[in-house]
């Protein structure tokens, strides 16, 4: 029974040992401790307040990427309009271009036509003529070709002058 009922003296020396020991730790040990232990606290909330600082900054660059990315999907959306633009107007001109060029190729045609037109009349006149010319005087050998049918004309020529 003696374990389990202490010895008065034993006692005694256990709770002076105690004291002592409480005393030095309280003397030496504690304010240790308890400033590291606050040292430690505000480290941590420190490092916690830290990490709302890098959590907001964070944000703020996603919103301030966000914004950017807006900007440049706008900026090229812009540029692609303004490159359509241009090229429908360079399409348009081209097109304009051609069909003036269009035009004044059929314009030359058209005078040139004319004027091979005009050369190949005035060509079969002129063919008409002398083919006229040179059939009149086959008529006339033909119809001269006897003394008295020169006679004969040469008087009715007299009338008519005579009439006249």
């Amino acid at each position: 029974m003696g374990l389990i009922t202490p010895d008065p003296g034993l006692l005694f020396w256990m709770i002076v040992s105690f004291l002592i020991v409480f005393f030095i730790l309280k003397k030496y040990a504690w304010k240790p401790i308890i400033n590291a232990l606050k040292n430690r606290e505000k480290s941590i909330e420190n490092a916690l307040r830290q990490a709302d600082k890098v959590k907001l900054e964070m944000e703020k660059l996603q919103a301030d990427n966000q914004k950017l990315l807006a900007e440049a999907r706008v900026e090229r959306d812009k540029l692609l309009k303004e490159a359509r633009l241009m090229k429908d107007k360079i399409i348009e001109e081209a097109k304009g271009q051609a069909q003036d060029e269009a035009k004044k190729l059929v314009e030359s045609a058209r005078t040139s036509i004319q004027n091979e037109k005009k050369a190949a009349i005035k060509e079969i006149k002129d063919m008409v003529a002398v083919l006229s010319i040179q059939i009149a005087e086959k008529l006339i050998k033909d119809k001269l070709s006897s003394n008295t049918n020169q006679s004969d004309y040469i008087d009715k020529l007299l009338n008519e002058i005579k009439l006249n």
